[in-house]
This record gives structure tokens, C-alpha cells and sequence, in this order.
């Protein structure tokens, strides 16, 4: 992970020395702002490729700045993920929403932290170095053009709505999709489904590729984790 940049943007100086230590010390370069408008702007400065935000931050909040990062095209790629001891619904939502792609709740352990960036980095890494609209995953061949799926040398047929929710869940493992923006990106807002819809289509989507791909958050919605 050397040469991989990191900021965190939190209010709390104890927060910002102790998120900074630990990941330096696993050899990433870290970064960090005291406010939301001064995150913004290092983020436009350097360019990483994981920011850390605290949702409550005086100036600009945590939504805000994500809100503003993902309507820049140059951080279409960066992983954002949310630091925040709040723990209402709302708030981890309003966060997914807005373009985020998980969230850490505080307090959080050293080893718990790392291993979540960890894992975010490598996701980033695996989802970028597909070959074209071919993705591996396991014994798995998912070719995204061609709508098919291949495990285990037999061919797995989806019908065309299962086969959107698992594209939009794999554009960017590990994030965390919110149902209403699920049904947003695969069903639109223009079309009325019922409230058990996503769950159906899921259940069929575990049965065919394994359980354990995709996870239940619960409150919030769904990812694909590998």
C-alpha cells in the first residue's frame, strides 16, 4: 500500500493524531483537515485515494463535502467512507446517499480500523484491474456486457433485473448501497414496486451465486463483499 494517500477530515484533534498514527504506521501517506471546507480543499490538493470523513464537523459537514466531492468527476474513483459516532438511521443513510461508500462507527479499535482500509484498498484494487467488463470472483466469471455468468464451468441465467442489482452492487464492492438507492439506479422513480421487492430479488441472487457475497447491513441496504 505504499505510495497510497489517506485523508481524514475530523474535527476531534485526538481523533485526527490517533486515525493518523495507526495508518501510518500500516505505511500509508496521511493527510488530515480540522474542518469540512479545509478537507474539500485537500482533497482537491492531492488527491487520494480513500478520504475518512466525520459527519459533524463545523463549516461543512461530512454529507456536504461528499456531496461535493462526488459531483467532481476526479473523485468518481476515490473511496469515501463515513467516521461517525452518531448511530441513527438517518444520518448513515443520508451519508450513503450522498455518494459515500461505508461508514466506521466510534469508538473503533486499531486493528479494526486498518483491517477495514485494508479491505477497502484491495476491493478498489481488485474492481480496478478487471479486464473490461469481465470480473472474476472466485470460481466465478461475471461478464457485465454480456450478461452472463459462469461458475464452476456451468452457466448461471439471470433475468435481466437480478442481473442489474448485481451489476450495480459490483461497480464498487464493499460499498454500501441504500435501498432507496437501489431502487433508484435498477428500478427508477418513475416505477412503483413493492417494499419487498429488493429483498425478493436478493434472496434469488444468494441462492444462485452463494450467501456469503452479499451482505445485509442491517437499516441500511445491501453490498457485494469478496
Amino acid at each position: 500500500m505504499a505510495n497510497t494517500k489517506i485523508l481524514i477530515v475530523d474535527d476531534e484533534p485526538d481523533i485526527l493524531e490517533f486515525l493518523q498514527y495507526n495508518l501510518e504506521k500500516e505505511g500509508y501517506e496521511v493527510f488530515v483537515a480540522d474542518n469540512g471546507a479545509t478537507g474539500l480543499e485537500e482533497a482537491k490538493r492531492i488527491l487520494p485515494e480513500l478520504i475518512i470523513l466525520d459527519i459533524m464537523m463545523p463549516e461543512m459537514d461530512g454529507v456536504e463535502v461528499c456531496r461535493r466531492l462526488r459531483s467532481d468527476s476526479q473523485f468518481d474513483n476515490t473511496i469515501i467512507t463515513f467516521l461517525t459516532a452518531r448511530q441513527e438511521d438517518y444520518s448513515q443513510i443520508a451519508a450513503l446517499e450522498q455518494g459515500g461508500d461505508d461508514y466506521i462507527s466510534k469508538p473503533i479499535k486499531p486493528r479494526i480500523l486498518v483491517a477495514r482500509i485494508n479491505a477497502m484498498l484491495r476491493r478498489r484494487q481488485a474492481s480496478g484491474s478487471a479486464m473490461g467488463n469481465m470480473i472474476e470472483v472466485d470460481d466465478m466469471r461475471i461478464d457485465l456486457e454480456g450478461m452472463t455468468i459462469d461458475k464452476s464451468g456451468s452457466r448461471i441465467e439471470l433475468p435481466r433485473k437480478e442481473f442489474e442489482l448485481l451489476q450495480l452492487l459490483l461497480s464498487k464492492p464493499g460499498k454500501v448501497f441504500s435501498r432507496d438507492e437501489i431502487y433508484r439506479k435498477v428500478w427508477g422513480s418513475d416505477v412503483i414496486v413493492g417494499n419487498r421487492t429488493i429483498d425478493v430479488h436478493i434472496r434469488k441472487l444468494r441462492e444462485k451465486l452463494g450467501d456469503h457475497y452479499i451482505k445485509t447491513v442491517k437499516g441500511i441496504g445491501y453490498k457485494f463483499d469478496f
